[in-house]
């Protein structure tokens, strides 16, 4: 693998397109917010369907699919790929594939979103270049036979040029449209392109700002952190350090803390036999990964 982490970027002039009319008409819907044209019902709507991607992405995508860190019975994976689809994040197959190489090459040039290549780059920049070409090479490397099998991941994976415009613009876009009477264009604006651009943008703070503030209580020769802001912002995602040390853990958190919204459904789900199977590290295999680093719980806060 290079040991440096610069490359020559080759700009993918079709993404920097799609995300700058997105943000564009996100500017517009944040207008249409400002001057009081969008009605309560079309906020709440847009609130409750970014939770919905949000959990799409945090409790399917990254827990359950990527890491295998608990099973979801047929009707849990089936929800649960609709809202990973609502967020328009990639589908569920190439979202885990990048994310199991950004863990076991994390920092490197094969890590997709490197921190080490800058604060921008970790953030949304890396989707706007081609891959480095250790990330091709080593990405292959990356067992992903898994989701290869689950019949969800594959349907999804084959319609998803589809898919993923229905349901995360044009069902957003009709919903405030035909039952509360929002202007379309003001209901595109906001339900649709605003939501998506403030979503992108919680969901990229895992891989900008938790990577670059935070403390780093379980491995310190990593860049990954805690970061109580990111945690909030995307329902329990800002505890990295931690979770980059037991990424199998389905609360991707040592502990339980009020922010951690993800986990919280994944419980609910288990209560009710949809979830099961939820791994999680004993406490005496936490405290000797904080002794072997020097800290404990008071220090690292």
């Amino acid at each position: 693998m290079s040991s440096t982490c610069s490359s020559k970027m080759n700009i993918l002039w079709y993404k920097l397109i799609m995300l700058s009319f997105s943000h564009y008409f996100a500017l517009i819907g944040i207008y249409y917010v400002l001057s009081l044209n969008v009605n309560w019902q079309t906020y709440l709507f847009a609130f409750l369907l970014a939770r919905c991607g949000n959990l799409g992405v945090t409790a399917g995508a990254h827990r359950l699919w990527c890491h295998k860190a608990y099973k979801a019975k047929l009707p849990l994976r089936i929800i649960l790929c609709i809202f990973q689809t609502v967020a328009f994040q990639h589908c569920i197959y190439v979202w885990c594939h990048d994310h199991r190489v950004h863990h076991k090459f994390t920092d490197t040039n094969a890590d997709p979103h490197s921190i080490k290549r800058g604060f921008f780059f970790a953030h949304m920049g890396w989707l706007l270049v081609h891959k480095h070409p250790d990330f091709t090479r080593l990405g292959k490397t990356v067992d992903m036979s898994d989701l290869e099998a689950d019949p969800v991941v594959r349907f999804q994976k084959k319609y998803y040029a589809i898919l993923a415009p229905v349901f995360s613009l044009v069902v957003p876009t009709m919903i405030p449209w035909y039952f509360w009477n929002q202007d379309l264009y003001v209901s595109f604006c906001t339900a649709g392109m605003l939501r998506l651009v403030i979503s992108f943008h919680f969901t990229w703070t895992v891989n900008s700002v938790a990577h670059t503030w935070g403390t780093r209580p379980y491995d310190r020769s990593i860049q990954a952190s805690e970061n109580q802001l990111v945690s909030f912002l995307t329902w329990g995602e800002g505890w990295h350090n931690y979770h980059h040390v037991f990424p199998w853990d389905y609360r991707a958190a040592e502990l339980g803390t009020f922010d951690n919204w993800s986990t919280t459904f994944i419980d609910s789900m288990a209560k009710i036999g949809w979830a099961y199977d939820l791994r999680t590290p004993s406490s005496k295999i936490i405290q000797e990964r904080r002794t072997k680093t020097g800290t404990d719980f008071e220090s690292s806060q």
